[in-house]
């Protein structure tokens, strides 16, 4: 969305969401399976794993540096059973698939950089480790005033469909339904606040028991009723389901997986940029996720402090690098104090260099799996720091607002 995005008077926009059985979904949670198996047994564990699934085969890829012993094959055999692929007639199921395993050693070279940055030393206050950025690039951080957990209102729905379409699968209520799946969510705004939800898309993979009819009518009711408020649908919201008709045969089958391969169903919907670095598999020294966590970080607390009600921040890192290379932002008009006060106090509340960002979000502790699925931002669900909006006092005091 660009700048005129507050001032226009009619916008349509778009965002997905996939399931957890989507191939490329199951890719990334298997890759921050196999992350978390290393942090679990070794905190200071380097991982960079890839994962790709088709058929009734998966192959892990990748670099690490670690101290732990991590079975890869049962790692993987428990994401797929835990996801619901269980039954051989599938075509991919936990029990028969092949597990394949490539990961080698990290490189020295980065390794060394990693370790200890090389402009540590005139990179800011002391007291952080001497960590230099996994890899360059640029991450961004965006919150919007839209929805309780500031984000954007059409991502924030197409993940609710999916997930409830997990649940509904899980508990039995529509036990027909196979766990590959997509939604898409078009909201109508009005000088940049959402008004209505103009489209619904929901695809399900399901039992060949099930028409067409049947499928439309239980998502309507036991999906599109139970997670998109009264107030945003009307007699002119338009809801698709199967629009190919049936979808009896998905998953790796009909799809090859990889992991990366959903950048705006990880984050923002496409309402925000996305410098192309992917989370999954990654551990924090990789500024792909790290900073991506702090942008949001970021973002979100001067959302909730007021400072403006829709932002994009930006920074860019070198590997080996501690101190970013830029840091930029934009508020869409939404400020509310100057924008150079809002830099200037991003300055003073945030540290942005790699070892303080794993210190004070805690990066080294989290489970990475669960957000591998519906999104690593937004997520009540889950009490993830980079979520938290407790730099909202210093924001608003360094502001001189209270």
């Amino acid at each position: 969305m660009s700048a005129t995005f507050s001032t226009s008077p009619q916008l349509f926009f778009t965002s997905e969401s996939v399931t957890e059985g989507h191939p490329d979904k199951i890719a990334d949670q298997i890759s921050d399976a196999v992350l978390d198996a290393h942090l679990e047994q070794d905190p200071n564990a380097r991982v960079a794993c890839e994962t790709v699934v088709k058929g009734g085969f998966a192959m892990i890829l990748g670099e690490v540096r670690s101290r732990a012993q991590v079975d890869y094959e049962s790692v993987a055999r428990e994401v797929i059973r835990d996801i619901g692929y269980t039954d051989p007639m599938l075509g991919f199921d936990h029990r028969t698939s092949s597990i394949l395993v490539s990961l080698v050693r990290q490189s020295p070279d980065i390794s060394g950089a990693i370790d200890h940055a090389v402009d540590f030393e005139e990179s800011g206050p002391p007291g952080v480790e001497t960590v230099g950025a996994g890899d360059q690039g640029m991450m961004t951080g965006f919150a919007a005033d839209e929805t309780p957990e500031l984000m954007p209102l059409p991502i924030s729905l197409a993940h609710a469909i999916t997930r409830r379409l997990a649940q509904l699968r899980k508990d039995g209520t529509l036990a027909y339904l196979r766990p590959d799946g997509k939604s898409q969510v078009t909201v109508e705004y009005s000088h940049g606040r959402p008004v209505r939800v103009d489209t619904i898309l929901i695809l399900t993979q399901h039992d060949e028991s099930v028409d067409e009819k049947q499928v439309y009518e239980d998502l309507r009711t036991h999906v599109v009723n139970a997670v998109i408020p009264e107030n945003l649908l009307d007699d002119s919201t338009k809801i698709y389901s199967n629009t190919t008709g049936t979808f009896v045969v998905g998953g790796p089958v009909v799809d090859t997986g990889l992991t990366g391969r959903k950048l705006q169903v990880d984050t923002y919907g496409g309402a925000a940029r996305h410098g192309g670095g992917a989370f999954s598999g990654k551990d924090a020294t990789k500024v792909d996720r790290s900073g991506a966590y702090a942008g949001r970080y970021i973002a979100k607390n001067v959302v909730a402090a007021g400072l403006a009600t829709r932002f994009e921040l930006q920074v860019a890192y070198a590997v080996g690098m501690a101190r970013p290379l830029s840091v930029s932002f934009e508020t869409f008009g939404t400020h509310q104090v100057p924008e150079e006060d809002i830099h200037r106090v991003i300055q003073e509340v945030f540290d942005l260099r790699p070892g303080a960002i794993i210190q004070e979000l805690g990066l080294r502790k989290v489970k990475y799996r669960p957000v591998a699925a519906y999104g690593h931002f937004g997520r009540p669900d889950l009490d993830l720091p980079w979520e938290r909006t407790d730099r909202v006092t210093a924001l608003r005091a360094a502001a001189g607002l209270d």
